[in-house]
């Protein structure tokens, strides 16, 4: 699979929120987004991760800032997801779900 690199953001399908994440004080992975004008359907999460900093106050606590996941889709794409946990800006205060990257599936050969 060739990753590609996309950084664009991605719109959670409403009520397809992973409670269960949600529950333990995590984003809440979304079974359905949509990239592009296309929906997708996260079949499998491959792989979390978080990514922390230095907190901005000066204590010396550590800050998530990221909250990532390795996904297989239904069509077999693998995407990496992140969760921004503070906004880049308040324009885009809404925008939280970005796509990193997209490795398309491969068609096996016969």
């Amino acid at each position: 699979m060739a990753r590609q690199f996309v950084s664009e953001q991605i719109t959670p399908i409403e009520g397809s929120m992973d409670t269960r994440r949600m529950a333990r004080g995590e984003p809440g992975l979304p079974a359905r987004f949509r990239w592009r004008d296309e929906e997708f359907e996260v079949a499998a999460v491959l792989d979390t991760w978080k990514e922390t900093s230095d907190c901005h106050h000066g204590s010396a606590e550590q800050y998530v800032r990221k909250h990532w996941y390795r996904v297989r889709t239904g069509s077999g794409d693998e995407m990496r997801l992140y969760f921004e946990r503070q906004a880049r800006s308040a324009r885009q205060r809404r925008a939280r779900w970005w796509l990193y990257t997209f490795s398309p599936a491969t068609e096996e050969a016969p």
